[in-house]
């Protein structure tokens, strides 16, 4: 078992497959789409071509190994990410996870029935910069960044968000001449409007004098997390070293 709550899907590691020509193509070109259907995305943007980018699609979509690609970051917390690819509603959710937790902080899913954003700005690069090589998984700042991408969805993006995304599209050999271009379209894609991101006041627990405070919640009502903290069940003690490691809270 690679992934807890998996135990009977054949989710597989999927960190090796980034190095497939065609990877991060087949992961982002759905990202950039164009309303002028004369400018739509070509795999010749990313630097590769067509087989390249089919080849790696088809693995990414395997029914029988689902790729899952783990990006730990500060006090053992884990993100990953898991192409579920059931039969009939294949989609891709994305999810915290920790060995001490009950169940799972999930952040967005994508495919038929969609639910997010997951992550803000501030949050996706915190934990793009922060990774954990002592755990397994992707320690690249630049693909974990790529990875964590569609579950971006915030109205404070600053400005210099599209120079953060175009150098990992770069580190990903995406040609110069268009790596800003496709990292402006990545930003501005359409499946996740860009959503408010809060501090909402300490919460009492009914039943506890504990007060739970210190992680964001967003406005979105297609978010997992409106209104709801992204750790559920879990204790005070691990709200805040949840919190630290999302750099929402002071060390």
């Amino acid at each position: 078992m690679l992934i807890n709550g998996y135990d009977e899907d054949p989710v597989v590691a999927g960190e090796e497959l980034m190095a497939l020509p065609g990877f991060w193509a087949a992961c982002l070109m759905w990202m950039c789409e164009s309303d002028d259907e004369h400018d739509a995305p070509l795999p010749e943007l990313f630097g590769v071509d067509g087989a390249d980018v089919d080849a790696a699609a088809e693995v990414l979509m395997n029914e029988e190994a689902w790729p899952a690609f783990r990006i730990p970051f500060a006090d053992d917390h884990t993100v990953v990410v898991v192409h579920a690819n059931h039969p009939d509603d294949a989609g891709i959710e994305y999810f915290v996870t920790h060995a001490d937790w009950g169940r799972h902080g999930y952040l967005a899913t994508v495919d038929g029935h969609y639910a997010g954003p997951g992550l803000a700005w501030r949050e996706l690069i915190h934990i793009a910069h922060t990774p954990d090589p002592a755990a397994p998984g992707v320690q690249n700042p630049h693909a974990r960044l790529l990875l964590l991408l569609p579950t971006l969805g915030d109205q404070d993006t600053p400005a210099e968000a599209v120079d953060v995304v175009a150098e990992a599209l770069l580190w990903a050999r995406v040609p110069a001449g268009e790596a800003r271009r496709l990292a402006g379209r990545m930003l501005d894609h359409p499946l996740f409007a860009a959503a408010q991101w809060v501090m909402p006041a300490p919460e009492k627990l009914i039943g506890s004098d504990e007060i739970f405070d210190g992680i964001l919640v967003c406005g979105a009502h297609h978010s997992p997390r409106c209104g709801i903290r992204l750790g559920q069940g879990i204790t005070r003690e691990q709200n805040d070293r949840l919190a630290r490691a999302l750099g929402t809270w002071p060390a």
